[in-house]
């Protein structure tokens, strides 16, 4: 008799337990909830609310301008640093290289889902026959300069935004300038 009270005990501590947890998680869900005003929160008819959102669209602030790109002839970086403060290795750009070719190619005239990277130094941005290029890397008026690689590969959206190139970035500058002293020698 005494093991079958205590489980009952048991299974009513569980179920307090198991009600106090899902309490908690209500109140946690509710606390992360947009509060609205009371004002908000009454019914209203479909008019009233059109108004309401009517009311609160014009209030709102505009919407924060794209991002600019930047300018075809600044080379700065996010980090400071400068391609002159690296010597490249071709040999360790040519590892590096491996991610790149996720999307490109290093032959000419073979583009994969980006354009074809064969002698990329020195060439205008957007300029390479048959393939489509994003209107922001077509318009960005960028000659592809080791410098400006350089600066390009730290962060591809920071410096032509609305670019195809997803790729986040090759932070570590000393990779970057192995990376373009390979492509210095695929021309």
């Amino acid at each position: 008799m005494m093991q079958s009270g205590t489980k009952v005990r048991s299974a009513g501590a569980k179920m307090r337990l198991g009600g106090l947890a899902l309490a908690m998680s209500g109140l946690l869900i509710a606390g992360c909830a947009k509060k609205e005003d009371s004002a908000d929160t009454a019914d209203t008819t479909p008019a009233a609310a059109t108004t309401t959102q009517a009311a609160d669209a014009a209030a709102a602030p505009a919407a924060a301008p794209a991002a600019a790109a930047v300018a075809a002839d600044n080379t700065d970086t996010v980090s400071g640093v400068k391609l002159a403060s690296y010597t490249g290795d071709a040999a360790a750009g040519k590892t590096d290289f491996a991610i790149c070719m996720t999307c490109h190619a290093i032959e000419a005239g073979v583009n994969k889902i980006g354009p074809s990277l064969h002698g990329v130094v020195g060439r205008k941005a957007g300029s390479i026959a048959g393939f489509t290029y994003s209107a922001a890397n077509k318009n960005s008026g960028i000659t592809w300069s080791p410098e400006k690689l350089f600066q390009y590969l730290e962060g591809p959206q920071r410096v032509v935004p609305g670019t195809k190139m997803s790729y986040a970035g090759l932070t570590d500058p000393q990779k970057r300038a192995d990376v373009i002293a390979y492509l210095k020698t695929q021309s």
